[in-house]
């Protein structure tokens, strides 16, 4: 190890907000609400709470590809939530997600809050009824692959991805602990999808869309600027399968909505309707470059 932080915890841990880097006013060791806010609303049942992270894209890919299969009823009013900001915080986020976390979905058609990306996921699976089988062992096996990605994405996202890339200072033994983790993820995947087409199968499922925005722009070289340093191109069978799934139209639109970074044409920071993709991305409403 070439660490030479000679940090000792101390007998109790209090809180610096200060001390954790650019994200480190995202997070506090306390739940509730810091201020009143009202969040906004639109005219569809969905009302979507969000930003373009790899979590928020799982849920505005599931909509565009129900909007796909004609779904009229998945139309959704997606609403930016600046968590640099603090807008997570806000008493009304609160009330639809205690957690205080992206995404969270109000269903004004039953009256429903949902919150964590994959109960959202197999709320809107359930409720349009596709890409979740009904079939059991079908099923049972796509719902697999989902819990496995919600407790696996900590570990690229809140473990790699912040060590290698977020974290104010470079240390070898996290980088070194998660960079093993995450490859290890990958050969999962790239064992799975020597097998199957799909995650779980040969369905595309919510198993996969929940999987894609971490696991796939992982292995596109898309994330964290780490291509190179964990080998993506040797994961065959994973980057076959990221690739099919960024050809989906409701994927390249999906991955638009509640973004605020890169590429203008990228860019969709709200999405109130169909025609937003073509009349309201970034490089429509400012000069190429402003962001």
């Amino acid at each position: 190890m070439s660490d030479t932080n000679n940090y000792e915890p101390p007998r109790v841990w209090t809180w610096d907000a200060e001390n954790g880097g650019e994200w480190a006013k995202t997070n506090r060791p306390i739940a509730g609400p810091t201020h009143e806010a009202t969040l906004p609303r639109g005219e569809h049942p969905l009302q979507l709470y969000s930003l373009g992270t790899p979590n928020g894209q799982k849920i505005t890919i599931m909509l565009e590809e129900l909007l796909a299969l004609g779904e009229a009823g998945a139309e959704y009013d997606a609403h930016l939530i600046q968590i640099g900001e603090g807008q997570q915080f806000s008493s009304g986020f609160v009330d639809v997600n205690p957690n205080s976390k992206i995404p969270a979905l109000f269903d004004s058609a039953t009256g429903s809050r949902v919150f964590e990306s994959g109960a959202i996921l197999l709320y809107l699976a359930e409720k349009f009824g596709h890409y979740l089988p009904k079939e059991a062992a079908a099923r049972t096996e796509v719902i697999n692959w989902l819990f496995w990605l919600q407790g696996s994405a900590p570990y690229l996202g809140g473990g790699f991805g912040h060590f290698y890339d977020y974290a104010p200072e470079k240390f070898e033994y996290p980088i070194n602990r998660f960079t093993m983790e995450v490859k290890r993820q990958m050969d999962v995947l790239d064992r799975e999808l020597a097998e199957h087409r799909y995650l779980g199968g040969n369905e595309y499922s919510i198993a996969d869309i929940a999987t894609w925005p971490w696991y796939g722009n992982l292995v596109l070289g898309q994330a964290y600027g780490a291509g190179e340093f964990l080998q993506v191109e040797s994961y065959k069978n994973l980057r076959r399968w990221a690739e099919e799934i960024l050809e989906r139209p409701a994927v390249q639109r999906g991955r638009k909505v509640n973004r605020t970074w890169g590429e203008p044409s990228e860019q969709l920071r709200e999405r109130h309707d169909a025609s937003d993709f073509d009349l309201k991305t970034q490089d429509k409403l400012a000069p190429v470059g402003v962001a």
